[in-house]
């Protein structure tokens, strides 16, 4: 390509899903109440953890980092795109892009990784119980969570060095609502060979490998739970791990069906729109899934805001 074909590039623009003005304060009010709930149910679940001695277990110390990334996974796009809607405008700056896109596959990996390794908390407390102790310990957890950054940090990082040797044409259009890595690619002027191969290869390595875990461990769980000779023991052993599986299974499903599904209709704005599912829906219902599904979270909940009935001593066992 001529060089005088390319220009410094000094913004984007984000097309989102609609260009009716019409419609611009109902897709702002309805991602405002999707954002509050999403940041208001995460952080409770935070507190409630934080809170309640009860809960500083191995198994509520990666929910309250999975609630905490989630509130931070939202954060990347959704404000930018309120504050777009509200000023009429589409334009996010060449940094910002470069900065969203960082911090959203950050999180991304984070949101990924952190079920594989709660999959593994899972696997070790049903099919290992006696060892769950010595196994999963607090110098164990920690080092877990802070792999997790690590490697989410450096795939982030690695892509957005490969999109910075990138040279962009003038009056580039991205039709998302963010700035998703492989739009962002596919509107680039200059080769982007190197970069789909990095997309394809962090895609098998980050986004298969810990998927491969989690259907390892459940498939071991579900079979020390068939072992299980009492219905009770089978339902408790179950309950330990239904609201992560149901959580895997909403992320998962929406994840996949975005990217086949772009992948067979080739449409950018029914991308953008089915994104919503896994970058903003599924935040959103994870602080409802852990807390109608957990008596502890529930408990905890209720103590955070003083409505659990403190039992009065009845030494005499009278009928109250």
């Amino acid at each position: 390509m001529e060089p005088g074909n390319e220009s410094q590039t000094s913004e984007f623009l984000l097309l989102g899903f609609s260009e009716d003005l019409e419609l611009q304060p109902l897709i702002c009010g309805l991602f405002l109440f999707m954002y509050l709930v999403t940041v208001a149910g995460n952080l409770l679940i935070i507190l409630a953890i934080l809170s309640d001695p009860h809960l500083h277990t191995p198994m509520y110390f990666f929910l309250s980092n999975l609630s905490l990334v989630d509130v931070c996974f939202t954060s990347t796009t959704v404000p930018k795109m309120l504050v777009n809607i509200q000023t009429q405008s589409q334009a996010i700056s060449y940094a910002g892009c470069i900065t969203q896109m960082f911090f959203f596959i950050i999180f991304t990996g984070l949101d990924d990784l952190l079920l594989a390794v709660m999959a593994y908390d899972r696997f070790v407390a049903i099919c290992h119980p006696l060892h769950y102790t010595v196994i999963i310990n607090p110098r164990l957890c920690v080092q877990l969570v802070l792999v997790s950054w690590v490697i989410s940090v450096l795939h982030a990082l690695s892509h957005s060095l490969l999109v910075l040797r990138l040279s962009f044409c003038a009056h580039l259009e991205i039709p998302h609502f963010f700035c998703e890595l492989i739009q962002v690619v596919h509107s680039a002027c200059s080769d982007t060979f190197l970069n789909n191969t990095a997309i394809y290869v962090a895609s098998v390595l980050l986004g298969g490998s810990p998927l491969a875990g989690i259907l390892y461990s459940y498939s071991k769980i579900v079979s020390s739970i068939c072992a299980i000779s009492s219905a009770q023991g089978k339902y408790k052993a179950f309950s330990t791990c239904a609201s992560h599986l149901s959580v895997v299974s909403l992320f998962y499903c929406t994840l996949l069906g975005v990217y086949f599904s772009s992948a067979v209709t080739q449409n950018p704005h029914s991308t953008a729109t089915a994104s919503v599912m896994y970058t903003v829906v599924t935040p959103m219902l994870n602080p409802f899934i852990y807390s109608l599904r957990n008596t502890d979270i529930k408990r905890a909940l209720k103590r955070l805001f003083g409505m659990e009935m403190i039992k009065k001593p009845n030494p005499l066992g009278l009928k109250q």
